[in-house]
């Protein structure tokens, strides 16, 4: 039986009065009376995503609800693997963490955790129906890239790259979100094959082969590849359709990359038809492409395919690396140096991805971190002491949202992308 004293039940008050409970289309959201006009945005397996406007910092964010986290295994996993990640990298192109709480009292009690975000007006998906010119897809490229590196450079490696996950805003401004598959590299067991949108899998993850950095290279080549087209390049049923759909397009790989295959796999490949693959002139002609530049540095359709050629290579060995993609002349033309190389992200704990723990230990880990994000940060704002609700350390100075960028927009139609 719980002790009955007034302590705790001051400190649970306190934390208490600072949340408010409202309705958000199906969800209930129990949120810091600083996020007002909640409306949703988005939802997915984790959780919703709702668009509020702050009004200790008086701009819109987004607040993303993982609900019961820890239900199983795998959200368990990947909700403590994308709030670590979250709180580890600060680049401008990988969406930044703005705060994060819970309702909650108690280890016991802990049930849902909140994050917030920036607030972006539309994500990639929107605006690869949009008629982009080279300046605007160059830039978007460039843009993705930098935020790869910065994720590479600490060894961690998206591998759910997806236009659903780079948002934008109308400004042509881009950022990467959604970490909760990101694995380091180099760890020592066989990835899973099934982590990836099925669309931007790339050839090393279908085939079971391991991967490295330059999968998510594939990736971005597929976004790429879709805004030129409109349309998906690889639009498998299922694995094996996924498979042939790219060599349909690409061609059959070489023998020496059937070699590196496992037995079985290399079995059922060597058996599929051959194909000899259309060259990239014929898979992507002029035509696809929006007008060449006016100006002097001009952009042109013959780099773009060019640098799509590099990208989409099914054998990994042979496929471009980010530094150089970053170089290509379809690329450079945007290169910053504190863009391509901002100091990287702190240390990663690499043995996060080989943990095995329970649910109830997985609860115990996300609890953990959420309650030492609110000690060392202000999620109350400036005059709240958030972590008094508990009885710890006081919160520290309204300044750590400062990063909240200036710029945030009102959620916008998707339809104001410029042209």
């Amino acid at each position: 039986m719980p002790l009955l004293s007034p302590r705790p039940s001051h400190k649970m008050s306190t934390k208490s009065s600072h949340f408010y409970t409202v309705e958000v289309g199906d969800t209930r959201f129990t949120i810091l009376k600083r996020y007002q006009n909640l409306k949703p945005i988005g939802s997915g397996a984790q959780g919703i995503v709702c668009a509020a406007y702050d009004t200790v910092t008086q701009q819109n964010v987004a607040i993303k609800k993982l609900s019961r986290p820890f239900q199983n295994v795998t959200h368990a996993k990947r909700a403590y693997r994308e709030f670590k990640l979250m709180k580890l990298v600060n680049h401008k192109n990988i969406i930044g963490l703005l705060n994060a709480f819970t309702p909650q009292k108690s280890l016991e009690d802990f049930l849902d955790l909140y994050i917030v975000m920036e607030l972006m007006d539309a994500n990639l998906c929107q605006v690869i129906n949009m008629d982009l010119d080279h300046e605007r897809m160059s830039y978007l490229l460039y843009q993705m890239l930098c935020g790869i590196k910065h994720l590479h450079l600490a060894g961690i490696i998206h591998r759910d790259l997806k236009p659903s996950n780079i948002v934008v805003r109308s400004d042509c401004t881009l950022k990467i979100l959604d970490f909760g598959l990101a694995r380091s590299a180099g760890t020592s067991f066989m990835m899973t094959p099934y982590v990836v949108t099925r669309y931007y899998r790339a050839p090393e993850v279908i085939l079971g082969m391991g991967y490295k950095e330059n999968v998510d290279i594939w990736s971005v080549g597929c976004i790429m590849g879709e805004m030129i087209r409109g349309g998906v390049l690889f639009p498998g049923t299922d694995h094996i359709d996924q498979w042939n759909k790219i060599i349909e397009q690409l061609g059959t790989p070489t023998a020496d990359f059937m070699r590196r295959l496992q037995p079985t796999v290399r079995n059922y490949v060597e058996n599929r038809p051959r194909y000899a693959g259309y060259s990239f002139d014929r898979l992507f002609p002029d035509v696809l492409f929006p007008a060449e530049s006016t100006d002097s540095n001009r952009l042109r359709a013959s780099q773009a395919r060019d640098l799509l050629s590099k990208m989409l290579v099914i054998d990994q060995e042979k496929r471009i690396s980010v530094d150089d993609a970053l170089l290509h002349p379809y690329i450079n033309v945007w290169y910053d140096e504190s863009e391509v190389n901002a100091p990287p992200p702190g240390a990663w704990d690499h043995t996060v991805d080989e943990r095995e723990h329970t649910v109830d230990q997985w609860k115990e880990l996300i609890y953990q971190e959420v309650i030492d994000y609110e000690r060392t940060h202000n999620t109350l704002g400036p005059g709240g002491v958030a972590a008094a609700a508990r009885g710890g350390a006081g919160g520290v100075s309204g300044s750590d949202n400062a990063n909240v960028d200036g710029n945030d927009e009102v959620m916008a139609s998707a339809s104001a992308g410029r042209r």
